[in-house]
């Protein structure tokens, strides 16, 4: 009969040697994820008590987040017995591999970094970028999510969104707004200039300044355009344009001011 009292010890010993430290390990595995789960959480709401700004909130959590489990995986290795100079040396060669198979990726995440660092706008902002247009709803350090006016959303990549020209139409308190108005040239200027400055400075939305400003822009042989700038609250902006050209329609026809008709010649065929 084979002796298996020796193959017994080995087991024993093992177990005591390897097996305990790895139920340990276990144990310190989950009572650190629950562990950071919580400061997680408290840091994402001392973020919110502190005012930080709440486009770099999840980041930060992220961020944070990630440094941890990091940490604790490395108490993990250790803990088990792992030499820790072999094991940074191979997660130093997937780090390489993965950096070169997600080039795309890691110049997203530049993107996002530079956004979320230099700010040029922030979540609940209306800008245009890449030949699109929305209001900034989440910044996530990959992509910006913009959602449009009609209710579409946008997922629009942080690299080239990073490297590209964006108009932000929110930062700033006030917008002028720009009304242009195309008249027949047989009207008399003054006329058509007193009844837009009339709905002007009836309107409370109006800024005192800048002070409004109405001009001729073009001129040409059957019509002339004029140009009412004014400014008003960036929040009024588009209530104010729609209100504003409704009313001039309404004026012009009350004052009886005439549109551009093009003349056209007849000539005659014998």
């Amino acid at each position: 009969m084979p002796d298996f009292s020796q193959y017994s010890d080995l087991a024993v010993n093992f177990f005591l040697l390897y097996g305990i430290k790895f139920l340990v390990a276990i144990l310190i595995l989950l009572v650190g994820l629950w562990v950071i789960k919580r400061i997680n959480n408290f840091i994402y709401k001392l973020m919110v008590r502190k005012n930080v700004d709440e486009s770099l909130r999840p980041f930060l959590k992220n961020i944070i987040g990630i440094a941890l489990q990091i940490l604790l995986l490395i108490i993990v290795i250790g803990q088990i017995g792992i030499e820790m100079t072999s094991f940074i040396a191979v997660l130093g060669s997937i780090g390489l591999a993965i950096g070169l198979a997600l080039q795309g990726s890691l110049s997203n995440f530049a993107g996002g970094v530079l956004i979320l660092t230099i700010k040029p706008f922030r979540v609940g902002d209306y800008i245009e970028a890449q030949g699109q247009g929305g209001t900034v709803k989440i910044i996530n350090i990959f992509n910006t999510v913009l959602k449009t006016a009609d209710n579409k959303t946008i997922y629009m990549p942080n690299g080239p969104l990073a490297s590209s020209v964006v108009i932000n139409y929110t930062v700033e308190p006030t917008r002028r707004v720009e009304l242009l108005y195309t008249v027949s040239v047989d009207n008399n200027i003054g006329q058509v200039r007193q009844i837009l400055q009339d709905l002007i400075h009836a309107d409370d939305r109006v800024l005192p300044e800048p002070a409004p400003a109405i001009v001729v822009t073009t001129f040409a042989e059957h019509a002339l355009t004029i140009s009412a700038r004014v400014w008003v609250k960036k929040e009024d902006y588009w209530d104010f344009f729609w209100s504003m050209n409704e009313k001039a329609k309404a004026a012009f026809e009350r004052n009886n001011i005439a549109m551009p008709v093009p003349k056209r010649e007849m000539i005659a065929t014998k």
